[in-house]
């Protein structure tokens, strides 16, 4: 009888921590007009990172919240990559990219700077594991997309 009452109280099969943090950049709905009206669906931007150089951007879309949140961390799964990281915390030299409209300076900077950046940038580097560096996002869009890929370039020019 108190073996029953254990499982029915808190032994349930918990799902296993990722070993990822992730942040959801961006929750968009977007619709597809056919014959009969508009269809609705939902568009996630996702950030997947370890903090130790390993980090990807994921975009999925899905009928309901859930699913393109669900659908862009696989992706991102998928488009990870390792960043080279400089003594642990920043990066070994300045790199600028273009993507799209999107134009991105990313600098290195001493140690105890912190991480002076701002919008899909900053979100980029700390999940990544950068701790000390600034970033100055210089295109003219606001668009969060571009502006993250726009960074991830960057990252990718890193020798």
């Amino acid at each position: 009888m108190q073996k029953d009452n254990q499982k029915r109280r808190g032994n349930f099969s918990k799902k296993p921590k990722s070993e990822f943090n992730e942040k959801v950049l961006e929750l968009r709905r977007v619709t597809r007009v056919v014959a009969g009206g508009k269809r609705f669906r939902f568009r996630a931007t996702l950030i997947l990172g370890d903090g130790k150089g390993k980090v990807g951007v994921g975009v999925a879309k899905g009928l309901d919240v859930q699913s393109s949140i669900s659908k862009a961390r696989a992706a991102a799964k998928k488009e990870m990559f390792v960043i080279k990281i400089k003594n642990g915390r920043t990066i070994p030299h300045e790199v600028r990219a273009k993507y799209s409209a999107a134009l991105v300076l990313i600098k290195p900077a001493a140690e105890g700077h912190g991480l002076k950046a701002g919008g899909a940038a900053r979100f980029i580097l700390s999940l990544a594991g950068i701790k000390d560096a600034s970033a100055k996002i210089l295109g003219r869009t606001s668009n969060k997309l571009s502006n993250a890929m726009a960074t991830l370039e960057a990252l990718k020019q890193l020798k």
